[in-house]
């Protein structure tokens, strides 16, 4: 266990995730975890699923096809979409805010020439039209060095048993962040002191029967909004250099 050899103990958890849009409790229990040193963000989930199941293994298949956990980072004009199912199947995109592409030099970097194969226009999912426009999103991007582990209490597709649910491990090495920061200038490893946005969440292939109004989006700072790319809603990550086992 990652977090167990890196930070002595099991690291404080978050509060529970809540309904995406309407802030409601919901039936099962979604937590996450953020730990950095001087290498890597590392990232975990904890996700309670008495039915654990997925169907994708190909690398950026269409994850949020399944039920699956998400991590988002932003830049100040760009940001970065990873997914992830219980499989171990990941998905990821890097986004650049259209009005930003040529004002801060990235039609200049041939990794984000917009005409590849894999590059198209995205205008968003549930708000729009956005304040600031349409982004560029890059399918044929992978995260530098990125880590990623899944362990499965249970056994995944087998309807016979009952569950008890999944974990994710994620190590994202500050090296390959430097895209993020082509704007910003932020320091890799951040210092003390610094604030990131990010984003938590937990998007699911079934809703909770009514009178509940689960919408089968669940995150960690609810959005008001079916739509988890707004980073202007995405929790505040504040990095510490106090340990967190004594807080």
């Amino acid at each position: 266990d990652a977090w167990m050899n890196r930070a002595g103990r099991p690291p404080p958890k978050s509060s529970r995730f809540r309904d995406l849009v309407n802030g409601d409790e919901v039936i099962h229990d979604t937590r996450t975890a953020i730990l950095w040193y001087d290498d890597n963000l590392d990232v975990g989930f904890w996700v309670e699923e008495p039915a654990v199941a997925a169907t994708l293994t190909e690398r950026d298949d269409p994850i949020y096809k399944n039920t699956d956990v998400e991590v988002f980072i932003a830049g100040q004009d760009t940001y970065y979409e990873f997914e992830i199912n219980a499989f171990g199947t990941i998905y990821e995109v890097f986004f650049i805010w259209e009005e930003a592409y040529e004002r801060h030099g990235f039609d200049k970097v041939p990794e984000f020439n917009r005409y590849k194969e894999g590059v198209r226009c995205f205008p968003g999912v549930g708000f729009q039209p956005y304040p600031r426009g349409p982004r560029i999103g890059y399918w044929n991007w992978d995260f530098p060095g990125l880590q990623s582990a899944v362990y499965v209490d249970g056994e995944i597709n087998n309807e016979k048993i009952r569950d008890r649910g999944w974990m994710v491990e994620l190590a994202l090495p500050w090296t390959g962040m430097a895209s993020l920061a082509k704007s910003d200038g932020r320091a890799f490893p951040p210092e003390d002191g610094d604030i990131w946005r990010m984003d938590f969440s937990r998007f699911n292939q079934y809703k909770e029967a009514p009178p509940s109004r689960d919408i089968s989006a669940w995150a960690w700072s609810p959005h008001g909004v079916m739509d988890s790319h707004i980073p202007e809603v995405w929790p505040y990550i504040h990095f510490s250099t106090q340990n967190v086992c004594n807080l």
